[in-house]
């Protein structure tokens, strides 16, 4: 479980391909506190680790993570390029403050960014997604003033229809995470919030 509030941005130094799944190494700076099986978000994507490698004298320490066939075609894991930057968070401490919404790291699909606004300090960006009524009654959609994940990110919605919705980035936030490479046409992840879906289920289960 993550909470939404991005640790830091790791670098892709290496993408391997293997059958259906593909393999990424990344750097950042805590992975000498990483072990093999540890969860970490990555643009909102739960994965595991899977193997660590020390530092030497031209390569960073670095870890490995594995995406499988299905999450690469619901997420933008498979856009990735070497030295593309990447959100990352590591599993939420039971013992600490819930800063953003509960994030189960299981991507629903992707958004594209068409449209981006100056708000006098701050950026509104809009993500359109694909939308239907079945999709909708497995509670895909936002609401005004609700939570939604982006790349990992966990945002409040603003002027949601069925199909998009608006975000106000502020600048910490656009500077210390990859929103600062985002431009129109831009794919991005989305996990919509669990409480939704919840509720969206029950309501499908009583009718």
């Amino acid at each position: 479980m993550f909470s939404g509030i991005v640790e830091e941005m790791a670098t892709v130094l290496a993408i391997r391909k293997d059958q259906e799944n593909i393999h990424f190494t990344l750097t950042c700076s805590f992975v000498d506190e990483l072990s093999i099986d540890q969860s970490i978000s990555h643009n909102g994507v739960c994965l595991t680790v899977v193997g660590i490698t020390p530092a030497t004298d031209s390569m960073p320490a670095s870890y490995t993570v594995t995406a499988m066939k299905e999450t690469l075609i619901r997420t933008n894991l498979g856009l990735l390029e070497v030295g593309s930057r990447v959100n990352v968070e590591r599993s939420m401490l039971m013992n600490g403050r819930l800063d953003g919404h509960i994030v189960q790291g299981h991507v629903d699909q992707t958004a594209r960014c068409t449209a981006m606004e100056d708000a006098d300090g701050s950026t509104y960006f809009t993500f359109e997604y694909e939308a239907s009524k079945e999709m909708a009654r497995r509670g895909y959609f936002t609401v005004d003033k609700g939570s939604v994940t982006v790349n990992g990110v966990s945002l409040t919605v603003c002027d949601p229809t069925a199909d998009s919705f608006r975000v106000a980035i502020i600048p910490y936030t656009f500077e210390n995470t990859n929103f600062c490479n985002i431009t129109v046409g831009t794919v991005v992840n989305l996990e919509f919030d669990i409480l939704g879906k919840y509720i969206a289920r029950l309501q499908e289960l009583s009718s």
